[in-house]
Formats: structure tokens, C-alpha cells, sequence
């Protein structure tokens, strides 16, 4: 195998872990009832006048598994933090004691349960498109290597080991939907 189609096959293993990474970190912020301090990633705080990420401005514990504590590093943010939970509709009310903001994680109902896997499957399609998108690139590419001189069973060796990957990555998606349904599926 030449260099190129080395390459060509890395940068698609490369591409379609970054796709797996990706919908992982999308996963963990879909909650079945279960705190996480990931639920919040991505929230930002009006932190004087700019959007700050909301880990950057305090602690994000979880003392047990129906609650998240958020103590912000100056108590003069709690109300900015309050309010900007409450903004992203995130499907829980923050409580404000003056100090530290408090959430209580509601167990979802059976059919926000069912909501909550219907929103993992389409996530789940949408990163398999992603994956599929990777490998027709790979494959435009792997027929440029056989324009520039490279043997057309080589270029076929390639396609076919492009083909390999995105069936192991499209199976590695649906083996963590499944694993994800069971835990909203489960009370």
C-alpha cells in the first residue's frame, strides 16, 4: 500500500472518531433522569457584559443522582447563572438560595422518555450521514490516487478498506444508541 492511500485510510479513521467523539459528548448531555454536570455544557453566563461558559464561573457538583449544585465563584453571579438556566429551556427550574443554585433532576415521564430516544435515533442518523459523507469524500479521493498513477487494485483495496471502516463506525453509533435507549428506557 502506498503512502497516500495510508494516508487517505488515517485521515478517514481520523475524521470518523472525531464524528463518534462528537455524538458521545451529544449522548451525555441527553438526560434520563440522572444528574451531569454535562447537562449544562454549553450554557453561557452573563458574566459582566460577556457570554461565558458556565463551568468558567463556579463548581458544577452532583451530591447524588437527582441533583446538580452549582456554586458560582462570586455570589454576585448567582442570579446572572439563574437566569441564564432558565433561558436554555433546558427542562428543569433552578433553585436560587442566595448562594449556590440548586437542581433538581425530574424523573421524566414515559412519553419524554420515548421523546428523548426518538431525539438519540435522529441524532444518531445525523452523525451516521456524517460517517457516510467521510467515505464518499475518502472514495473521491481514492479515485484521484488512481488518476495520479496508483494501480486500480490498490484503489480498489482502499475502497474496500473505506468501506470496512464505515461499517465498523456506523455499528460503533449503533451499539452506544442502543446502550443510551436502555438507560432512558430504564426507571
Amino acid at each position: 500500500m502506498t503512502e497516500d492511500s495510508k494516508k487517505c485510510l488515517e485521515q478517514v479513521k481520523e475524521s470518523m472518531s472525531g464524528t463518534i467523539s462528537f455524538f458521545d459528548k451529544e449522548l451525555q448531555k441527553v438526560h434520563a433522569g440522572k444528574a451531569s454536570p454535562q447537562m449544562l455544557e454549553g450554557l453561557k453566563v452573563d458574566y459582566y457584559g460577556n457570554p461565558t461558559p458556565i463551568e468558567q464561573v463556579g463548581n458544577i457538583n452532583t451530591p447524588d443522582a437527582r441533583q446538580i449544585v452549582i456554586q458560582p465563584w462570586e455570589r454576585t453571579l448567582v442570579p446572572a447563572i439563574e437566569k441564564a438556566i432558565l433561558a436554555a429551556n433546558l427542562g428543569f427550574t433552578p433553585q436560587n438560595n442566595g448562594e449556590y443554585i440548586r437542581i433538581v433532576i425530574p424523573t421524566p415521564t414515559e412519553e419524554r422518555r420515548k421523546e428523548l430516544v426518538k431525539k438519540v435515533k435522529q441524532d444518531a442518523e445525523q452523525n451516521k450521514v456524517g460517517i457516510r459523507n467521510i467515505r464518499r469524500n475518502a472514495n473521491e479521493t481514492a479515485k484521484k490516487l488512481k488518476d495520479s498513477g496508483v494501480p486500480e487494485d490498490e484503489v480498489k483495496k482502499l475502497e474496500e478498506d473505506i468501506q470496512k471502516l464505515t461499517n465498523e463506525f456506523i455499528s460503533k453509533i449503533d451499539k452506544m444508541v442502543e446502550i443510551k435507549e436502555k438507560e432512558i428506557m430504564t426507571v
